[in-house]
């Protein structure tokens, strides 16, 4: 179907559903909302629902039809516990009408017949969805339809304990300079370890803990991949770039090598890792822009401005500065009636209403959805996200909407594993990787 023809359905379901004809004189319906990575600060992930279950119902009112929407609210602070508990209530057939991933779940999703397209059901040229930036649509299709709605942005900067890097001779006009030099190419990954080992030289920190990584799996890791020159998917096809690999792997390698993370770093437990970034412990390492809510609410790191500074991921060799963006979406299920569908389709429109949605961006520490939300007081007077904006999401790239992708994530992690903890030598980790994707993805990955 068409564009147009799916603005035009869109139209249809949004006047059947106003005007009653989807509905009788007086509907209870029950909306089940599921949001999966959301801890403390990312409530208004679900209770975004709740306040466009309000208004709707009180336009519906004001339209003269009575409409009472019950809404059904679950978190999952582990990625595996939601992706667990959604797979077995899709295969009984109570899967939840909304759900809130990450988008690189819309293209197995898609395919798998889990998912619908909101565009089925919302015209795309109506406010706000007309206001959205046009990468996070992109980033929430899957072959030229719109799937989802983005439910939030972030960035996953490089940060630098400022105190330390002041004792190793950086001045406050150096840290001020450091990001554009970063941006620039002058600083470098190269440079990162260098400094880590300064800190660790002067005693600053202890060993092992001048550059302190995330402890675990996540997409932060292909940023390195890209600083290295590396590109994940062209033309539609997924992309092996080995050489980039090589270099990428070797740096966590140099890292150890050098003394600055630990050959046992990975599996650190996460509460450990916040508590010793947020308190000085650590010299430099990488997170997202939500950790600056964790930092300041729950590690009590009262004065954020003065002990940190951050930047875009530095380059490597034939690489570039970079950051990865990893929006979550809101995403529709199919196995719900249609008169379902359509009112989680609207509620998920309304919570992207810029001060809505601006109530999580500012809560958890993400960035805005909309252009307009930057006009929102709450979100313009909050120094972490206007800076973090302007610094960090035109650079930023995502991983690509490839039902395969997880299939060469998981690869590229287990080889990362295995060179830093030095069971293989990057090149034949890269090797490993290179006959494992071959074999399991076949003409569907790119080797070059």
């Amino acid at each position: 179907m068409t564009k147009l023809g799916l603005t035009i359905k869109a139209a249809a379901v949004a006047v059947a559903l106003f005007s009653g004809t989807g509905l009788t004189a007086a509907q209870n319906v029950t909306i089940s909302v599921w949001a999966g990575g959301t801890g403390p600060n990312d409530n208004y992930r679900v209770d975004a629902i709740d306040i466009a279950a309000d208004i709707l119902e009180r336009e519906y009112a004001i339209r003269g039809k009575e409409l009472s929407i019950a809404v059904e609210k679950k978190t999952y602070p582990t990625w595996d516990d939601f992706k667990q508990a959604l797979t077995l209530a899709a295969e009984a057939g109570n899967a939840p009408d909304i759900v809130v991933t990450g988008h690189e779940d819309i293209a197995p999703w898609s395919q798998s017949g889990l998912i619908v397209p909101v565009e089925n059901y919302l015209n795309l040229d109506a406010w706000p969805i007309n206001d959205m930036y046009e990468n996070l649509i992109k980033i929430s299709s899957y072959g030229g339809v719109l799937y989802g709605l983005p439910q939030d942005a972030e960035s996953r900067p490089l940060f630098f304990w400022k105190p330390h890097m002041k004792a190793i001779g950086y001045s406050d006009a150096d840290l001020d300079a450091l990001p554009s030099k970063v941006q620039s190419g002058e600083y470098t990954l190269a440079n990162v370890i260098e400094d880590a080992k300064k800190m660790q030289d002067k005693g600053v920190v202890k060993p092992g803990y001048g550059f302190y990584p995330r402890p675990n799996n996540g997409p932060d890791y292909w940023q390195f991949y890209t600083s290295f020159g590396g590109v994940m998917e062209e033309g539609g096809k997924l992309v092996l770039d080995k050489a980039a690999m090589q270099r990428f792997y070797q740096f966590f390698v140099d890292a150890v090598a050098a003394g600055v993370t630990r050959k046992n770093h990975i599996g650190t437990p996460n509460d450990q890792w916040f508590a010793e970034v947020a308190s000085g412990k650590a010299g430099i390492w990488h997170g997202g822009t939500w950790h600056y809510a964790r930092y300041v609410n729950q590690e009590g790191l009262t004065d954020f401005f003065g002990n940190v500074a951050f930047s875009l991921i530095p380059a490597g060799e034939e690489g570039k500065a970079n950051t990865l963006t990893h929006p979550l979406v809101y995403l529709l299920t199919k196995n719900k009636s249609e008169e379902n569908a359509g009112i989680a389709a609207e509620l998920i429109k309304i919570a992207s209403e810029p001060r809505i949605n601006a109530l999580h961006a500012i809560k958890s520490a993400h960035l805005g959805i909309t252009k307009q939300e930057a006009n929102v007081d709450l979100y313009s007077s909050d120094r972490w996200a206007r800076e973090a904006t302007e610094r960090l999401l035109p650079y930023a790239n995502a991983m690509p909407n490839n039902s395969d992708f997880g299939t060469y994530w998981n690869a590229m992690w287990k080889g990362l594993e295995s060179a830093w903890t030095g069971q293989k030598a990057p090149g034949q980790a890269v090797q490993d990787l290179e006959t494992e994707l071959k074999s399991s993805l076949g003409e569907a990955i790119v080797v070059r």
